[in-house]
């Protein structure tokens, strides 16, 4: 599964072409998930790009912004 990473960030597109993105923010020791559309933001303690479906970054990127499309598919 691709998660389409450029850097540490995940990026989808919703349905009106519109694109969303959720980066890791690092300060220290501290990651932080935010959202570049909202003010969505979420701490993590482990590595923030898991292979299973039920990542927060796309999770986020669904619910709140139905932003599901990968670009990687496209």
């Amino acid at each position: 599964m691709t998660d389409n990473r450029i850097g540490t960030s995940v990026r989808r597109w919703d349905r009106h072409g519109r694109e969303h993105v959720v980066r890791v923010e690092r300060a220290g020791l501290q990651r932080t998930f935010g959202c570049g559309t909202c003010d969505w933001r979420r701490g993590t303690r482990h590595l923030p790009w898991t292979p299973t479906d039920e990542h927060p970054a796309r999770e986020h990127l669904a619910e709140a912004h139905q932003a599901t499309l990968d670009p990687a598919r496209r």
